[in-house]
């Protein structure tokens, strides 16, 4: 039986990036896949992603710190260009569920710049807006845009460069805990690994159950749309933002990046279906409700070009798990609740820490949940 010192089940963005530090590290590393690489059956797949520090909570706003400082050292050791600042607006309505002062405060308890903009200040820096006046404003300068399948395809293949064993199409079967380390079953072989990443989103619990462990995950299928402004030069990332809309119902946007068309979509549509279920077909309903949206509040967004699938594994409260099972500490299991992809080069290092060194000079103590991975 071939033996490593870590296996990673999962090569998304959070799996990559854990192979990509785990071989830095100089461990002997084998990564498991069960799809091709690159495949658009998850959630790292499509051009870009929002990357943020305005988060209304200090430990997400704290390791998106470290997140920033991971992609500047990934970017001069991959040679890639893969972050571009446009600086953020996170738009509260006042009589949403979301605070502004909750952004205020974890934005100013990390010493992050910030400033809080009525809709006059908006529409006189953006007039590319249509906001009400019952509408708060956060503007963060360090936001942008994060290439996402560029990302991962380099995290896979600096991976490769520093010794580790990247398997595709090869479905993790179960995981069996031994006194020395954990058994890996796959239709190619067995392998043993000192500890296993578990970075498998959606099929986590297929894994874990066996182990008398489950994470109550709701999956469910997403959808980005790309609409074509009758002027792009109005929506180049040197004049519009990457943008955010916190109520109720949430929606998010991108400027032109790579071709001259806009990004939105809703956040957490509960189109809740399971990996087998996935249709990939958009949901019509819910391209008119961001149609809608985009008409009142991007009117010059213009009409609607393409529109793609991705899928979510959410946690209770959205809330990430970077955490060692209680009964199997051998196994660390790695799950971003659907908004984890602009930490992860930050994720990717902790797990990294945690399976070569017992500890991480990060504080994820807001990222276990004992009460969800332990005994069955």
């Amino acid at each position: 039986m071939e033996t490593f010192d870590v296996a990673v089940v999962g090569l998304g963005a959070l799996g990559s990036a854990a192979a990509y530090y785990l071989s830095r590290k100089n461990a002997r590393v084998v990564a498991f896949e069960q799809f091709e690489l690159g495949h658009v059956r998850g959630a790292s797949h499509d051009t870009s992603r929002i990357i943020r520090t305005s988060y209304g909570s200090e430990p997400y706003v704290r390791l998106a710190q470290s997140a920033y400082r991971d992609w500047a050292a990934f970017e001069q050791d991959s040679g890639e260009h893969l972050v571009t600042l446009t600086g953020g607006l996170v738009f509260i309505p006042k009589a949403g569920p979301y605070s502004a002062g909750d952004f205020a405060t974890s934005l100013g308890a990390a010493q992050v710049p910030y400033e809080l903009l009525s809709p006059e200040q908006v529409a006189q820096r953006w007039p590319q807006f249509r906001l009400g006046e019952d509408v708060e404003t956060v503007y963060t300068a360090d936001s942008g845009i994060v290439h996402a399948s560029r990302s991962v395809a380099a995290f896979q293949m600096h991976a490769r460069m520093h010794g580790a064993s990247l398997r595709d199409r090869t479905p993790v079967q179960r995981l069996t805990p031994t006194e020395g380390g954990v058994i890996v079953h796959t239709p190619a072989g067995d392998v043993l690994a000192g500890k296993v990443v578990l970075a498998a989103d959606a099929w986590t619990n297929t894994l874990l159950e066996p182990l008398g462990a489950r994470i109550p995950l709701i999956t469910m299928q997403e959808q980005v749309t790309y609409f074509r402004p009758a002027d792009p030069g109005q929506f180049d990332r040197e004049r519009f933002p990457v943008w955010i809309w916190e109520d109720e119902e949430c929606f998010y946007g991108f400027p032109t990046y790579g071709e001259p068309t806009v990004k939105a979509a809703r956040d957490l549509s509960n189109n809740v279906m399971s990996p087998a279920e996935r249709t990939f077909a958009p949901s019509a309903a819910l391209l008119e409700e961001l149609s809608s949206f985009m008409r009142r509040t991007v009117p010059g967004s213009g009409e609607v070009l393409r529109t793609l699938t991705c899928q979510y594994a959410i946690t209770p409260d959205r809330n990430f798990v970077i955490s060692p099972l209680e009964r199997h500490p051998d196994v660390l299991v790695a799950l971003g609740a659907g908004h984890a992809f602009k930490f992860a080069p930050a994720i990717g290092r902790v797990l990294a820490e945690l399976a070569l060194d017992g500890s991480t000079s990060d504080d994820i103590s807001a990222f276990v949940a004992p009460e969800a991975v332990g005994a069955a």
